[in-house]
């Protein structure tokens, strides 16, 4: 008589909940290690990037608070938001303020009105063209120290620059530019030095456009300027934006231009450079740091606009595609 040989049972399938759950628990580590091994390269960049912008602004925003004075050094004491009343109650530095958005606005319109036109001489081919494309972009590529040295004496000089140059030869008056039209001559070499940047931006974007309802609207009877009044401009809306916003950014914190043509004088002194006064003439560190910190303020209240824009801007090409 045999004896009757004992067989385990037969395993079924596992459920999916159970097997679903072995692999999220074995793949966690995994994909954990991975993700890592991939931000790994970019830590040190990141570590750079805090100790030389973020501590930096904690630095002067710890020092905001303080009534500090260079040449008192031991009579430095906690004033709280002290500094940030006197700011804001200083008639220098509200006239300041009004000069900065004066100058803002008008260089930030100028140049995006001066690039769009640009923009849609270069959209279309001729002879030349990435020469022009080339010599147009060249004012944005010197550094902008060189850029206001090269206007206060190439082109400023009441005695050899090249606008009395050329009105003397046609036999108009001789200005001294700097000293009649301070701030226009400001703002005259910051169009010059902007208006590449508004150009390239707007250029991306007529070469986005889409070329067959273009080609629709012309066999429909559609004229040039319906053509970009209905179809190019309303395509371009986010690019305007978009370089309004940075270019907004940008000009705000201008300060080589206004030091380098007037040194801050005939009313033309916008708020970096009245921080720039406060802080190494005055000697007063706080109110200056003070001064800094509503600055940054009010330009990452700008520049959080200017990443909606973009973010949007990418989803729509994205979606386009």
């Amino acid at each position: 008589m045999s004896n009757p040989t004992t067989t385990a049972p037969a395993r079924g399938p596992r459920p999916p909940a159970v097997a679903g759950a072995e692999r999220r628990t074995t793949g966690a580590p995994r994909n954990r290690a991975r993700e890592w091994a991939t931000r790994a390269p970019l830590m040190p960049a990141l570590i750079f990037l805090i100790v030389v912008t973020q501590l930096p602004f904690v630095a002067t925003l710890v020092i905001s608070f303080f009534d500090w004075n260079a040449f008192r050094p031991e009579r430095r004491e906690f004033v709280g938001l002290e500094n940030f009343r006197t700011v804001a109650s200083d008639e220098g530095l509200r006239e300041s303020i009004l000069t900065t958005v004066l100058l803002t606005a008008t260089v930030v319109v100028v140049s995006v009105v001066l690039g769009l036109l640009l923009a849609l001489l270069l959209d279309r081919k001729f002879r030349g063209r990435g020469l022009v494309r080339t010599m147009l972009i060249a004012p944005f590529l010197l550094v902008p120290v060189a850029s206001a040295l090269l206007w206060k004496h190439a082109l400023y000089n009441p005695e050899y620059g090249l606008f009395n140059g050329v009105l003397h030869w046609l036999g108009g008056p001789q200005p001294d530019w700097i000293s009649d039209m301070p701030l226009l001559a400001v703002e005259m070499s910051l169009v010059w030095q902007w208006t590449p940047f508004m150009m390239l931006i707007l250029l991306a974007g007529l070469q986005s456009r889409p070329l067959d309802m273009i080609e629709a609207a012309r066999l429909d009877g559609a004229g040039n300027w319906q053509i970009f009044r209905y179809l190019t401009l309303p395509h371009l809306r986010r690019y305007l934006e978009l370089g309004t916003l940075l270019g907004s950014i940008y000009i705000v914190q201008n300060f080589d231009a206004v030091f380098t043509l007037t040194r801050g004088g005939l009313d033309t002194a916008n708020l970096p450079y009245t921080i720039y006064e406060t802080f190494y003439n005055a000697h007063e560190y706080g109110l200056a740091s003070a001064a800094g910190v509503l600055v940054v303020i009010g330009t990452i209240v700008i520049a959080t606009f200017a990443l909606r824009v973009v973010s949007s801007l990418f989803r729509e090409e994205v979606s386009r595609g």
